[in-house]
């Protein structure tokens, strides 16, 4: 008999997983509702000194309770941290972790990293989450609980029961970092995406293939996922669907995603596509300089990676083929050719790779070797979004901003991005500045609709845009395609940001 354990995400307990916990002992499973402390009938149970620690010990308690010799855990939204904790205190026991609409914390990872009220979020790291004054975080408004995840899907009915059951959620929880001492490895896993929030399963495809290089982890045949068209509490607007699915991922069905034979070598150390000898390089830092034959100062091509990059890999972006390559094709050229290690690790580390780019770029400007009036900066993939600083305000030395297949918006689901990083708000006050965007043809649908609701607010507000296509190419082409199509438009695109830096 299969035997499932159930946990919910903030503010909610064991009640929220009725419907469906129905459906599945219906078919002769196991169910086993769990209320965290401080939520719901335990609410009393919870002070201050509630955090993460408690509410694993709150499941490894149940497991240890339980008789079934191999269990199904579900973590819903921040659940999985908790879920993922006492996985890996009771490996022998699970059978089974399926994420719920729910992220991948690794060792070290707070909940608070992935909360979607920025609002919330904020506050948090301003303050001590833990406090006597601010250990929990009040239940949303009736109208705010899009805030936490997609209503869609749910009846007036079902929005009532959150409003009345819900309870205030133990801050402590959200701050403390997840301990795990990789005794989940090779642990069968399911990852089920509620549709109408923006994730879905072809997205997670185009990270696996061509995006940062931990999501490769998810092209394991021990790995599956499901889809539901639904919003982010399945459990109240789809439950039938919902028990279905954790059946089937319980039998181990699902899609499996496949990291193709061509993607052997990672993507990211895969050839540039332009054959460039090496050049003089020299390292400052977090900084590489790739250098012309030429005397004199001579303008800078700053090269931004793209992200989160995890950051034990190794090598870093900066000595990555695609970025070196670049870097010793404008040095070809004639320019300075820079590669710089900023911090997007996760996707709220924004804000600290903005700082680490903006201070990159007075390093290069200070260098004697550098004309510091005469500066480009080219940004790659979801790097795209540090490009919204630059449009915002355009410095005058600033003299083009360049672009390849970049994601010009927070993608959906991606809450955690402060808000600050929208590309397609900034370039209203970009004025003259030229832009020159290279888009693959081939694009995952998401980042596409980023640059098409950038073009139009580009169009909208005048902006110097040249864009330049290739139309068989797939997302990173300047590494996945070795095509005659793909070495033009890299050729093109460097032709035009020269032509700006010369101007």
């Amino acid at each position: 008999m299969t035997a499932f354990v159930l946990v919910s995400g903030p503010f909610t307990g064991g009640w929220i997983w009725r419907e469906t916990a129905e459906r599945l002992r219906g078919s002769g499973a196991e169910v086993h509702p769990l209320t965290l402390t401080g939520l719901g009938e335990r609410r009393h149970l919870a002070g201050p000194g509630t955090d993460l620690e408690t509410h694993i010990e709150d499941v490894v308690q149940l497991i240890d309770h339980l008789d079934a010799p191999e269990l199904v855990l579900v973590g819903h939204d921040y659940a999985i941290h908790p879920v993922l904790g006492a996985a890996d205190r009771r490996p022998e026991r699970i059978g089974r972790v399926v994420h719920l609409d729910a992220g991948l914390p690794q060792d070290g990872d707070a909940a608070l990293a992935l909360v979607p009220d920025q609002e919330v979020r904020e506050r948090l790291l301003r303050r001590d989450g833990a406090a006597e004054h601010d250990w929990r975080i009040p239940v949303p408004k009736p109208d705010e609980w899009h805030r936490w995840g997609s209503t869609a899907g749910l009846p007036a009915e079902a929005l009532a029961r959150l409003d009345r059951y819900a309870a205030p959620h133990p801050s402590g929880t959200l701050v403390q970092s997840l301990r795990l001492t990789g005794a989940l490895a090779g642990l069968p896993t399911t990852g089920v995406f509620c549709t109408a929030g923006g994730v879905t399963i072809a997205m997670v495809e185009t990270l696996v293939r061509s995006g940062p290089p931990q999501f490769r982890a998810l092209a394991d045949p021990q790995v599956t996922f499901f889809e539901l068209a639904t919003g982010h509490w399945p459990m109240l607007s789809t439950p039938d669907e919902l028990a279905t699915v954790l059946l089937r991922a319980a039998a181990g069905e699902g899609h499996r995603i496949t990291a193709s034979g061509d993607e052997q070598p990672p993507f990211y150390l895969k050839p540039f596509v332009l054959d460039v000898p090496e050049r003089p390089r020299e390292r400052i830092g977090s900084v590489d300089l790739h250098l012309p034959d030429a005397d004199g100062p001579r303008p800078a091509v700053v090269f931004v990676h793209g992200g989160p990059v995890a950051a034990e890999l190794r090598p870093t972006p900066r000595d990555w083929p695609v970025y070196t390559g670049h870097a010793r094709y404008a040095a070809s050229r004639g320019v300075v050719g820079v590669t710089v290690d900023h911090g997007l690790y996760a996707l709220t580390d924004y804000a600290q790779a903005a700082e680490d780019i903006a201070a990159a770029v007075e390093l290069v400007r200070g260098d004697p070797r550098v004309d510091a009036d005469r500066i480009a900066l080219w940004f790659f993939s979801a790097g795209g979004l540090l490009a919204a600083d630059w449009l915002a305000a355009p410095p005058p030395w600033l003299r083009c901003v360049a672009a390849n297949y970049p994601v010009l918006a927070p993608l959906p689901g991606w809450n955690a991005v402060d808000a600050r990083f929208r590309p397609v708000a900034a370039v209203r006050t970009a004025g003259e500045l030229p832009i020159v965007l290279t888009r693959a043809g081939l694009e995952h649908a998401e980042f596409a609709a980023t640059v098409e609701e950038f073009l139009a607010a580009a169009k909208a507000a005048e902006a110097r845009i040249e864009t330049i296509d290739v139309p068989a190419g797939r997302h990173g082409f300047d590494a996945a395609d070795h095509t005659d199509d793909s070495r033009r438009a890299v050729a093109a695109a460097h032709d035009a940001v020269l032509a700006h830096l010369q101007a």
